[in-house]
């Protein structure tokens, strides 16, 4: 069998690859919130201000647009999670269906994906914790604060918190999911406080003019993609989260289940808290102001005079942001751990701690995430990981057509209705939106999967167990 088509059979046990293999640990509960945890961070705290100065107040039909395309996603990742139960996501369904070369792809621009989101995420959370340090007055330098694009030499904060969450997952899956759950909780009552507070101030008058970058992807001089569609490019990155919970699939009690519960339930309750955030946000402060800002919702209730809410927001922000960083941490150790376990990258990778952790990936995602979080931009990192993810989720898409048709016998635990429409809009939604990224970001992109095709014939091609 060539090594382009040579593929996995779904019903593969995972246990019985390599002797590797993860303690199943986690229940619906902890999914729901491995999802809410990953998908409300950096991109409600952080990214509404950027999306607002890209497309007005119409970035309200831009979380619709990006919501919208996920959600067509996340039904077919539903499906797949519950047909092969494995660790590796989008890379494993490639896998089982699409051939080895293919999911060799996924996997490498998934790696791409979930190590950029770690180090955006983490930069996000640093721009609410140095508001905080400098409004404490702690003497560290203002070069310490920041990256090199902003005037700085290192963003340390981005580094810190980066190293601070992969100590926890190296502590244990359930223990790290257990503080994800607490932070979740966190999280959702600061928002909830967030809305309360702007709410009666909401000026129906800051809707005006509503497009006022149109409602396509507009390029404008300097490479940025204005608009509805261009804002809908990097929003994308604050929906996103759902497929996370896909690469925890073999340490799911009842994957069959819990893994569907998981991947909707959290999709269909952080749509509806974007909404109603964005749209207070909108309400209270004109988006041409508080766009500017790095910590846009803290800017809004200091706008308004709210300086004790504004604190208390930003320091729940700093509290539980991590929590995105530990679920993609998480999921992307598990991508690395499913790959080499299948022999495409060292198998002494796939070697799991007494606590079911994966160490050796684990660690060397943190690092990796600390580093570029240290260094480069939040917009230019976001943008890289939205091209990765949208490749995943093609994939996907395209895996659930494939097996409908190759093996419509397999029993299929959960369904994606309408697939027909659903798989294919979510492909032709995708490429819609890979295409309204920027040129630069394309181009990393193919640059990054060239290197990796390189790297797939002279090693994986070879070391597959397959092969």
């Amino acid at each position: 069998m060539s090594f382009v088509t040579r593929r996995k059979p779904v019903a593969a046990a995972a246990h019985s690859e390599g002797g590797h293999h993860l303690k199943p640990t986690l229940g619906w509960p902890h999914l729901v919130a491995l999802g809410v945890g990953a998908i409300i961070g950096t991109g409600i705290y952080t990214l509404t201000g950027v999306a607002a100065g890209l497309a007005g107040p119409a970035v309200i039909l831009s979380f619709a647009v990006a919501g919208g395309v996920c959600a067509f996603a996340a039904l077919c990742y539903a499906e797949m999670a519950s047909l092969t139960p494995q660790a590796g996501s989008a890379y494993t369904y490639a896998y089982v269906s699409l051939g080895e070369l293919v999911a060799w792809i996924i996997g490498w621009s998934l790696i791409l994906e979930y190590t950029l989101v770690c180090s955006a995420v983490s930069v996000g959370w640093a721009a609410y914790a140095s508001g905080l340090i400098q409004q404490a007055g702690w003497p560290i330098p203002a070069s310490l604060l920041a990256g090199p694009e902003a005037g700085g030499i290192v963003n340390l904060p981005a580094v810190f918190i980066a190293l601070v969450v992969t100590g926890v997952l190296l502590i244990g899956t359930r223990e790290s999911a257990t503080v994800n759950f607490i932070l979740v909780v966190v999280k959702l009552v600061a928002l909830a406080a967030f809305v309360a507070i702007t709410l009666p101030t909401f000026d129906a008058s800051h809707f005006s003019p509503f497009a006022p970058y149109g409602y396509g992807a507009v390029s404008a001089e300097d490479g940025r993609k204005f608009g509805v569609m261009g804002a809908a490019a990097i929003i994308f990155f604050a929906f996103y989260g759902f497929d996370a919970i896909s690469t925890a699939a073999e340490e799911a009690k009842n994957p069959a289940r819990d893994l569907t519960i998981g991947i909707v339930g959290s999709m269909a309750l952080c749509t509806l808290i974007y909404m109603v955030v964005a749209a207070a946000a909108l309400g209270a402060t004109p988006f041409d102001v508080f766009s500017k800002s790095e910590e846009p919702l803290a800017f809004v209730l200091r706008e308004m005079g709210q300086d004790t809410a504004a604190s208390l927001i930003a320091g729940a922000a700093v509290v539980a942001m991590p929590t995105v960083i530990m679920v993609f941490m998480f999921g992307q150790s598990r991508v690395f751990f499913a790959m080499a376990r299948d022999g495409l990258l060292p198998t002494r990778l796939a070697t799991v701690s007494g606590r079911g952790v994966p160490t050796a990936v684990t660690l060397l995602t943190g690092l990796i995430a600390a580093l570029i979080a240290g260094l480069v931009p939040l917009s230019d990192i976001a943008a890289l990981a939205n091209a990765g993810t949208l490749a995943a989720f093609i994939a996907t898409a395209v895996a659930v057509m494939i097996l409908r048709r190759r093996a419509p016998e397999i029993a299929r635990p959960f369904r994606t209705p309408l697939v027909w429409i659903v798989a294919p809009a979510a492909v032709a939604g995708c490429l819609y939106l890979f295409t309204s990224l920027t040129a630069k970001t394309i181009a990393f992109f193919f640059i990054w999967n060239a290197v990796g095709v390189a790297v797939y014939l002279a090693y994986g091609r070879v070391k597959s167990r397959l092969a």
